[in-house]
């Protein structure tokens, strides 16, 4: 990674002379990434530079030069919460991040000692479940049979450029789920794709939105599923999901769809949603099998499945719940993020403060997909 940086400060007045003996492929290429460069540095100029301010190590919070990002009582909720965050040596580098502090600031009503102990919480629990080591080392080699038995992943993007995450917990077999993997190995393998989704996936939306996103759009399908169907372990598996997010991951869902809702699950519905937030259940709304003019009203056809009323098959990668499709899947993009973090160190919000750097950043990194 040294390499990688120094690489990157040189200066771009060096590549003159070698400019002139490039072939036509690599003019080409560095044309693109210029290109794909020069649209990541456009994320929204006023928003690029409040952030570039608010994340300055410094006590003083910088002001807002954006205000359809920011109200002002919101930068001085996050300025005193940042505030007490550092007096109580609570802020670790990579997480001094004006939107991650203002998620977790929502989360609590914007009540400064609630979100700190969330915070704090927050901070032990990815020390105690070893959350770095499993992001960087942690291989979940059975994914695919996994996926043959509990169908779900991420799939495009929604119209206002979100990650959309598919799930089709109806038709999950538990019998033939714990076969192939273990409830502990499962539950990695989600800390990890929540991790991804910070590090990779909200910022390489960010970048092709023009716009900071750090939120995502689900949509949960439980066609088929009833009362017999929440068994001990399935009931306990979505609890412990559910917590790890709520508690740690808050206010990354903007939207969710349940679609397929049969008489079972509205029962089942009608059972859970008192004692969820009045804030969370705002953002869900519960379809039949009538559902398809709802999704694609918040999701282009060309961004949709097939099997969920759009046109999208994926077949080369073997289905639309296999291919991880997204912005972040496109390695010019990938390249423009990686400038600025590695692997998966960084937080959404850092990414338009890093896109300040030369345009010869892009010209002399090289970094290799097995990085990803």
């Amino acid at each position: 990674m040294s390499k990688t940086l120094d690489r990157i400060a040189s200066p771009c007045c060096r590549n003159d002379e070698r400019n002139k003996q490039k072939s036509d492929t690599e003019v080409s290429e560095e044309r693109t990434n210029f290109g794909i460069f020069r649209k990541a540095k456009n994320v929204s100029s006023k928003l690029r530079n409040s952030i570039r301010n608010k994340l300055r190590r410094r006590n003083d919070f910088a002001v807002c030069e954006n205000e359809d990002v920011c109200e002002t009582e919101e930068l001085k909720a996050v300025d005193a919460f940042r505030q007490e965050l550092i007096s109580d040596n609570l802020l670790p580098a990579r997480f001094d991040d004006y939107y991650t502090m203002l998620r977790f600031l929502k989360a609590r009503k914007f009540n400064i000692e609630n979100a700190k102990r969330m915070w704090a919480d927050m901070l032990q629990w990815r020390k105690d479940f070893g959350v770095d080591a499993i992001v960087e080392d942690f291989d979940f080699t059975e994914l695919k049979d996994v996926q043959e038995y509990y169908p779900q992943g991420y799939h495009g993007v929604d119209k206002d450029g979100r990650p959309v995450y598919i799930e089709r917990l109806g038709k999950m077999d538990v019998d033939k789920l714990v076969q192939v993997t273990t409830f502990d190995r499962f539950v990695k393998y989600q800390v990890q794709e929540f991790e991804k989704t910070l590090a990779v996936r909200f910022p390489a939306c960010s970048v092709a939105a023009n716009r900071h996103i750090d939120s995502s759009t689900t949509i949960l399908d439980v066609q088929g599923l009833g009362l017999m169907s929440l068994t001990g372990p399935v009931v306990e598996f979505i609890k412990v999901l559910q917590k790890i997010d709520n508690d740690n991951y808050p206010e990354t869902l903007s939207r969710m769809y349940i679609i397929n809702a049969g008489p079972a699950f509205r029962l089942i519905w009608t059972i859970v949603k008192p004692l969820l937030d009045p804030d969370t259940t705002s953002k869900i709304l519960v379809l039949g099998n009538n559902y398809q003019s709802k999704l694609i009203e918040a999701i282009d056809e060309s961004e949709l499945p097939g099997f969920l009323g759009g046109n999208c098959t994926c077949s080369n990668e073997g289905g639309c719940l296999k291919s991880d499709k997204g912005p972040w899947k496109d390695q010019n993009l990938l390249k423009v993020i990686k400038v600025a973090t590695y692997k998966s160190s960084f937080t959404a919000g850092s990414l338009e403060a890093s896109l300040n750097g030369e345009v010869c950043a892009v010209q002399k990194v090289t970094i290799s997909d097995e990085e990803y």
